[in-house]
């Protein structure tokens, strides 16, 4: 084992002993069944509320090569650390930032210490509570759904550091954009304006830069207007306007079917040019107006168990016969795919998710989360398990990925067959 990762495993030991006294469990807060924005990840949910979070997180693993004799060992060392600061009336200041050393490194060459200030903004809200302006990084995030979120407008571009397979992972720990934006709140709605402009040319992958040209590289500008229709039914409706494209609409919604059963919509229609061609920064003097669509139903049971069957479409992606004819050159099928996992698009047109929590599985403090998502055009499968146990300020997860497929599908021409690592996050 790499000197680093041995390190890395020592520390996750030593921890875990610390933890290993029982200690009495917090009682988790009802979600909001109609909120419209995903779940955050469980890794990032500190053990109680307060104006200041902090941790650390280190990780060991292996992984498995289709296209190699030899698995690979990984490691990863995390900080995480997130502030709101009250500065005076109605006046406060928010401060996200995660530094990421890898191994080995993401790429040749790349640094392997890599900082994402994911928020740095201010905030102003008057007394009468009916305003709020902001201004600075924002990490604005938009669409009820778990795999995918037509609907979440920023979402290209912002990813500096992929270190899970986990989605919602990935929309906590990405960077925001600069933006001014401004709400109007009432009874039963709101209504915001951001306004997001160029502030350079091309992305910067060195380790602490904070790659404004991923975030702001061209001017853009969204209105989101939401609505509490009932207790059962909200939704927002977005108009989203990029410098380069024509503007784009949105529309999003949840409804409480049940007591027990929620589902939720994300519906978008633009004009731009395909994925491929975006990904691979293509000459495209075409564009054609299409949709993006993500519905599912979520369903929670007396247990604590709560499945989510999700089906996903995006009209810009390649189809299945597009996919195969990119057959003769892998090499461009997997720069597609790692595009798309940039940009946080979906790859395939058509793609459909069953992701899976259950709280207490087995033990009180052990929770039990996993996913599929399938690929119906070749049938390849992405499968994703984690173990977590809580201990008071201590978390130890167990993860697995699995990536199966013919050898020309989405997944399995990924050089990963197998990935498995145990992760330790202390929190202070």
């Amino acid at each position: 084992m790499h000197p680093f990762s041995h390190s890395i495993l020592a520390t996750l030991v030593a921890l875990a002993s610390l933890q290993a006294a029982p200690a009495n469990a917090a009682t988790d807060a009802d979600a909001d069944a109609l909120g419209l924005e995903s779940a955050p990840e469980a890794a990032a949910a500190a053990p109680a509320a307060t104006d200041t979070r902090m941790y650390i997180e280190g990780a060991v693993g292996n992984s498995s090569q289709r296209y190699q004799p030899n698995s690979v060992d990984t490691a990863r060392a995390s900080f995480d650390f997130s502030t709101t600061a009250r500065l005076g009336q109605g006046l406060r200041a928010v401060l996200s930032d995660r530094v990421d050393h890898l191994y080995p490194s993401p790429a040749p060459g790349a640094d392997a210490t890599v900082n994402s200030l994911r928020e740095a903004y201010l905030s102003w809200q008057p007394d009468s509570r009916d305003t709020v302006l902001e201004f600075g990084r924002i990490n604005l995030r938009y669409g009820p759904g778990y795999g995918y979120n037509p609907t979440d407008f920023f979402r290209d571009g912002s990813l500096r550091v992929i270190t899970t397979a986990d989605p919602f992972a990935l929309r906590e720990n990405r960077q925001g954009s600069v933006m001014l934006r401004a709400q109007r709140l009432w009874s039963g709605g709101s209504l915001s304006v951001a306004l997001s402009p160029k502030l350079a040319d091309n992305p910067n992958a060195a380790g602490w830069n904070p790659d404004l040209g991923s975030t702001n590289n061209r001017n853009r500008a969204l209105v989101a207007l939401g609505t509490q229709w009932s207790q059962r039914v909200s939704s927002q409706l977005f108009l989203y306007k990029d410098a380069d494209l024509s503007p784009a609409v949105g529309a999003n919604m949840t409804a409480l079917l049940s007591d027990a059963a929620v589902a939720h919509v994300e519906l978008t229609r633009s004009k731009e040019p395909d994925l491929l061609s975006r990904v691979l920064s293509l000459p495209s003097s075409s564009t054609s107006t299409r949709n993006r669509f993500v519905g599912g139903v979520t369903y929670t049971t007396s247990s604590k168990l709560s499945i989510t069957a999700e089906y996903e479409y995006n009209g810009f992606a390649l189809n299945q016969s597009n996919w195969a004819a990119l057959g003769a050159t892998p090499a461009t099928q997997l720069a597609y795919l790692g595009g798309a996992l940039q940009l946080q698009e979906l790859a395939p047109r058509q793609a459909y998710l069953i992701y899976a929590t259950q709280k207490s599985f087995w033990l009180k403090d052990l929770d039990l989360t996993a996913y599929l998502r399938l690929d119906p055009g070749d049938n390849s499968r992405l499968a994703w398990v984690e173990l977590r146990h809580h201990w008071s300020k201590f978390d130890l997860s167990l993860q697995l990925q699995q990536n199966m497929g013919s050898a020309i599908s989405e997944f399995g021409i990924l050089p990963d067959r197998r990935a498995v690592q145990v992760l330790g996050t202390y929190y202070f």
